[in-house]
């Protein structure tokens, strides 16, 4: 049986750096899947978004946890491997979910004019990724890539508001592809 302390990166220098280049490329290549390894989360946390959020997530960001994932092992996963503070959606920098239960997603912060940089990011879990819906464009796209996505409006509004918007992680087993509020979408 797993315990709240263990699950974290087992040789933590080389698997955070390696975590932290695979968001990197997720976020810089959207739509591109990236292995992304290390985590042993409990369930149903994939390995993806345990490795996502012991790389990007910890005392000095705070982060929703949405129903589907507000479990106490995940409560006291997070609390003991990234020490980040739990809060609601509004006050959120990261928020954790399936899409089912982050949507809708204009309950997060999208910035500012002045500060479009206060919004949050989205962690979105996937059972498993589906069938490619979605034709992706702009920055960090050749000229378009497929994606499945698990709502096209949803993603065409939040990037209709750019510069502001949220920005998303989308993870599956141990996978994980991004899409930043800079990409366009349409439907397939």
């Amino acid at each position: 049986m797993q315990s709240d302390l263990s699950g974290g990166f087992a040789q933590a220098p080389q698997q955070a750096a390696q975590a932290f280049r695979a968001c990197l490329e997720a976020m810089a290549r959207p739509g591109q899947m990236q292995a992304i390894t290390g985590a042993a989360p409990p369930a149903p946390l994939s390995p993806a978004a345990g490795a996502v959020l012991l790389t990007l997530v910890d005392q000095a960001v705070t982060l929703h946890l949405a129903r589907s994932h507000d479990t106490p092992a995940i409560r006291n996963w997070v609390a003991f491997h990234c020490g980040a503070p739990l809060v609601s959606t509004e006050r959120a920098d990261f928020a954790l979910g399936t899409w089912a239960a982050l949507d809708p997603i204009e309950r997060f912060a999208i910035g500012t004019p002045d500060y479009p940089d206060r919004s949050a990011t989205l962690i979105v879990e996937n059972a498993e990724f589906g069938p490619v819906n979605a034709r992706l464009s702009g920055p960090g796209i050749a000229v378009t890539t497929p994606a499945p996505l698990p709502a096209i409006e949803a993603f065409a509004q939040n990037h209709a508001q750019f510069p502001l918007g949220v920005d998303f992680l989308l993870c599956s087993g141990a996978q994980v592809f991004g899409l930043p509020r800079s990409t366009e979408v349409e439907a397939l």
